[in-house]
């Protein structure tokens, strides 16, 4: 998707801002063994190019880069080497960098300022969270997401910040945008509190009985999300929050479809559950291997007393995907309800048949 046609959106951009912009030369450059590399790379090459063709003080190329936003419709892939450009060389002038971070979030809506903003954050700490506290306060929504996703511990893909590992500076923005009217920026926030659950469970734990405490239009919504990493683990605190009963509950039958599944293909069971307690039956499943261990939702059920039952169906894919092998031998399916293991059941995952060779002879008379 980083390629020649969202090159030369940038560069008509660019081009559009400022008269005297080289675009054959940054063209030239930016494409010059492109097809070689990989997403983070083609976003550094694009960027390093940006940087060869503005050779101006920072803050005139900073306000280039933001014309350019006004003058095309930057898109995430034609946006990205922008925002990076602006981590790079916009480091030691902050104000006009993250004004710029500010306006590709907002003209430029998935331009991926997440990644851009943690250098800011880095070297200064207290001014550049006054500034996307600000931005929390911002009427575009995109701009408000990028004060929560910015600044998150566990950032995908972006450098770890020490200080943002620790907990409290960031409750303060959770707080002010956890009952958002943008979705888009309350899974921000529950993405945010679910990494801060990983390294300070006590913490996000409190905050979350805080928001429910505190009411709002979509407080149990983000309360799930915030809280999937420690229901996955089966954290008795994070089961409590959610009115389910720790440990409470039984499979009364585990059905496997078959014993053996094909990689690429699925493997398809079917459970029976008894609630052991009257309130919400939150079910996972995991799947199990010689050094691996990967927990899934199931399904959750609201039991009106003890002795309700339940059933509940699923297929599971093992379709292959590049961040993950999975190599063929046993499995173990759990089925994990309210945080306690309460079945499991064995299966074969197997190199599928070769598909049959076409037939050759003669064609039929």
């Amino acid at each position: 998707m980083i390629n020649p046609a969202s090159v030369q959106v940038l560069a008509e951009g660019l081009t559009a801002a400022w008269a005297p912009f080289p675009r054959a030369r940054f063209t030239e450059r930016a494409l010059a063994g492109l097809g070689g590399l990989e997403l983070k790379d083609r976003v550094r090459h694009v960027s390093a190019a940006l940087h060869d063709a503005l050779p101006l003080p920072y803050p005139r190329a900073a306000e280039i880069v933001r014309e350019c936003a006004s003058r095309v419709k930057l898109d995430m892939w034609s946006g990205w080497p922008a925002t990076d450009h602006t981590a790079a060389a916009g480091l030691d002038h902050l104000e006009p960098a993250m004004a710029t971070l500010a306006t590709l979030a907002t003209l430029t809506p998935y331009a991926t300022g997440e990644f851009a903003v943690r250098p800011f954050l880095e070297r200064y700490r207290d001014d550049a969270l006054k500034i996307m506290h600000a931005w929390a306060e911002s009427p575009d929504a995109h701009l408000r997401r990028l004060a929560s996703e910015g600044s998150r511990p566990r950032l995908p893909w972006a450098g770890r910040v020490a200080w943002l590992m620790t907990p409290g500076p960031t409750l303060p923005l959770l707080d002010r945008l956890r009952d958002d009217p943008s979705e888009y920026v309350r899974r921000s926030v529950a993405n945010h509190v679910n990494d801060l659950a990983k390294d300070h469970p006590r913490v996000a734990l409190e905050l979350l009985a805080r928001w429910r405490s505190d009411g709002g239009s979509h407080v149990e919504k983000v309360l799930r999300h915030a809280a999937r990493g420690l229901l996955r683990a089966g954290h008795p605190e994070a089961l409590a929050l959610m009115g389910a009963t720790p440990g409470s509950g039984a499979v009364e039958a585990l059905a496997l479809e078959a014993g053996t599944v094909p990689i690429g293909g699925k493997l398809s069971f079917t459970v029976t559950v008894t609630a052991g307690a009257p309130g919400p039956m939150l079910l996972k499943y995991a799947i199990r291997r010689p050094g691996s261990r990967r927990v899934f939702h199931l399904g959750q059920r609201a039991a009106d007393g003890s002795g309700a039952v339940f059933t509940v169906r699923k297929s599971h894919s093992f379709r292959p995907v590049t961040t993950r092998d999975e190599p063929p031998g046993g499995r173990e399916l759990d089925v994990i309800v309210n945080g306690r293991v309460a079945a499991t059941a064995a299966f074969t995952l197997v190199v599928p048949a070769p598909e049959p060779a076409p037939a050759t002879g003669p064609a039929p008379k």
